[in-house]
């Protein structure tokens, strides 16, 4: 690996340079992904990790077939990654969230930390999932039964899961300092 950072702390290897397997797991994660952002410059380096997290990040994208519309996805994923204070994913999905049609003022508050509410019954549970798994809270028998209703336990799930991989994402991209916006090498 070369020393020089390329994508904040991180230097990535280019292709030329990586070994057999980094370079399959490059080619199935540009297969999967259809590109390599974010955190998958990172990721790309560890090749068995990289198997398996590039499908799982598409499941969670548009179009993953995962059951959870566009806009509930970038509830929780502005909620999650600027929980864990990472510039570059925050900016990102701030910019997707109103891209998505969410209202700037709430992308805003979600980002912030600040209350909001949603008037759609599965955004609105969406953002209380969110919103209390990143507070480290007890999951209060109401908040189950609407979610339950609005979103089925397929819908929760994905919820939950999609959470869980925007933390590695956030906290990848929080560890190697990764500013807003950073380019990194072409992919």
């Amino acid at each position: 690996m070369s020393e020089t950072p390329t994508f904040g702390r991180f230097a990535e290897i280019p292709y030329d340079k990586m070994n057999p397997e980094q370079q399959a797991a490059y080619k199935e994660m540009m297969a999967s992904r259809g590109g390599l952002p974010g955190p998958n410059k990172i990721l790309v380096h560890n090749p068995k990790l990289a198997k398996v997290i590039g499908p799982y990040g598409a499941y969670h994208q548009t179009g993953g077939g995962n059951s959870i519309s566009e806009r509930e996805r970038e509830i929780a994923v502005c909620i999650i990654t600027s929980h864990w204070r990472s510039a570059y994913p925050t900016s990102a999905h701030e910019r997707i969230g109103k891209q998505a049609g969410l209202p700037a003022a709430k992308v805003e508050a979600m980002v912030g930390g600040l209350p909001t509410s949603f008037d759609d019954e599965r955004e609105q549970a969406v953002y209380e999932i969110a919103m209390v798994l990143t507070q480290g809270r007890w999951v209060p028998r109401g908040l189950y039964d609407r979610s339950v209703k609005a979103l089925g336990h397929n819908g929760i799930t994905d919820v939950i899961t999609l959470m869980g991989h925007y933390s590695t994402v956030a906290m990848t991209l929080a560890f190697y300092d990764v500013p807003d916006g950073a380019p990194g090498m072409k992919r």
